[in-house]
């Protein structure tokens, strides 16, 4: 299985640097915010992009998708919406959240009908 470099504890890394310690150029970096939409990196004002440890641990599970595992961009794109479905799942799970049982509020009931409409999503 393949392992995610140790990375810095930075809050933010700019392009130059995420293509310094992944090893992928910056305009496949830039390419690859437009294919993939779990990688979305901050834009200063300045229109700058700022990655966050878990984009640049992303940027690497992208890369080991694609040029690894030989996974088409498609291909690559579902796998990584199924692990973060698979986590979700587990973390209601592990939360153990059942949203029919929790208080009735007005506002936990929006809450509690926008997580449902959520699931629904997830689920398809």
């Amino acid at each position: 299985m393949f392992q995610i470099p140790p990375i810095s504890d930075k809050e933010y890394f700019t392009i130059g640097e995420v293509s310094q310690i992944t090893l992928v150029p910056k305009h496949t970096l830039r390419y690859w915010e437009s294919e993939f939409k779990l990688l979305r990196p901050i834009r200063k004002s300045s229109g700058q992009r700022s990655y966050h440890k878990e984009e640049v641990e992303l940027v690497f599970k992208i890369k080991d998708l694609l040029y690894n595992k030989r996974y088409t961009i498609e291909g690559a794109k579902k796998h990584l919406i199924g692990d973060k479905r698979k986590r979700l799942t587990n973390l209601q799970t592990n939360l153990n959240l059942d949203l029919e049982y929790m208080p009735d509020s007005k506002f936990l009931k929006d809450i509690k009908e926008e997580l449902r409409h959520i699931l629904k999503l997830l689920k398809k």
